[in-house]
């Protein structure tokens, strides 16, 4: 379990390092604030492609192998990240990353198939607490390294600690992981394709609700992460130590709810209880955020967001993973995570335009709007387990 908290904190120290860079790529490249934001979104695009395919593969080949190729994908990409001097080489380093980021499809499939399903929101909540933590670290090593000028700014620096990084996560894995498929099951059998699993999930309403309602929180929480650096820069004239700063602290509050609270809040009030919760908290947050007129308001709007993320995460995917049978688990967990990819391809897209064309405030009452519709979603899930399954 450790191990895998590893590999998903260095997927979001990846994911992350590159957030409070993005004024300073805009200066060094000469990019547009939707151009941009759009270097988030190719990340998360081959993500999208990515996290089903190996998913399933983790299905047929078992886990750990998976595991090891994405993560000898994230040591490249980071490494061509650190080299790239052309605003394309950029672009395709974050391709490569965001293809060896679809990796959480597998990560989340071993601990569904390690932990029974009383236990299971526990075990996501420690998926989340890495998602928290590497959301925490990575932000803060890119603003931190990169340093406050913007004519001088380092930006190789973070992409070469995320290489060494996810270079010690390949040999923790390869030397710790345990396989948890057994052999029986990792037989050449038919297996359904993407389309049949994405079929097969809205089949049933409720796996279907929960897809589509984490799709929408995805994509307004990624408009708010990808136009932050933006948006303080022009309401307070923050550079990327701030930003990181800013980041640092909400990627704290994830982790501490998902590591430790989680599980206990799980087992008293139900997992559909704290996905409506948390969507409402996020929906708070975000126009709260519009507002946000100084220092102490800003942390207490991106408070608010941790929270309610915080809450909403672990829960959705605990849900996700104990209506997938054993043998489609990692498909299911793929489709699941490749909705999460497809929202951060669209959020940050349409938050970048949004942001240009009707300025720094108009992301974050968009997203305010969007967690109203995910709040009505959340209320239509049935608080039964029995009646969840049907």
């Amino acid at each position: 379990m450790q191990v895998l908290f590893l590999i998903v904190f260095i997927d979001l120290v990846g994911f992350g390092v590159v957030i409070p860079l993005l004024p300073y790529y805009a200066l060094r490249f000469d990019a547009a604030p939707w151009e941009v934001t759009l270097l988030m979104a190719c990340y998360s695009l081959a993500q999208f492609i990515a996290a089903p395919l190996l998913g399933r593969l983790s299905d047929r080949m078992g886990r750990k192998p998976v595991l090891l190729l994405s993560l000898a994908c994230s040591v490249a990409s980071y490494l061509w990240l650190a080299a790239a001097p052309t605003l394309w080489m950029l672009f395709a380093a974050r391709l490569l990353a965001g293809a060896g980021a679809g990796n959480i499809a597998a990560a989340q499939a071993y601990i569904a198939d390690v932990t029974p399903p009383e236990k299971r929101a526990k075990g996501m909540g420690m998926i989340g607490a890495a998602f928290g933590l590497g959301f925490t670290v990575g932000p803060a090593i890119g603003g931190l390294l990169a340093g406050a000028n913007p004519a001088t700014a380092h930006l190789a620096r973070p992409a070469l600690l995320a290489a060494l990084l996810s270079a010690i996560a390949f040999g923790v894995t390869a030397s710790r992981l345990v396989e948890s498929r057994p052999p029986s099951k990792q037989v050449a059998e038919e297996r359904p394709t993407r389309l049949t699993l994405v079929a097969s999930a809205f089949e049933r309403p409720a796996l279907g609700r929960l897809i589509l309602l984490f799709f929408v929180t995805v994509s307004a929480f990624a408009g708010m992460e990808t136009t932050f650096a933006l948006w303080a820069n022009r309401s307070f004239g923050w550079g990327p130590e701030q930003v990181g700063w800013v980041f640092f602290y909400v990627g704290l509050l994830l982790a501490a709810l998902q590591g430790g609270a989680i599980g206990h809040l799980s087992r008293r009030y139900g997992e559909a209880r704290l996905v409506t919760w948390g969507a409402g908290i996020i929906g708070a947050g975000l126009l709260g955020l519009a507002f946000a007129g100084s220092l102490w308001a800003v942390l207490v709007v991106t408070g608010l967001l941790a929270i309610g993320m915080g809450l909403l995460n672990p829960s959705v995917t605990s849900l996700v993973s104990r209506l997938a049978g054993a043998d489609e688990r990692g498909g299911i967990m793929g489709v699941s995570q490749s909705a999460s990819s497809l929202a951060r391809i669209l959020g940050p897209a349409v938050a970048g335009a949004v942001f240009t064309v009707w300025g720094r405030n108009a992301p974050y009452y968009l997203g305010a709007l969007l967690m109203v519709l995910v709040v009505a979603m959340a209320l239509g899930l049935p608080r039964r387990e029995g009646a969840l399954a049907s």
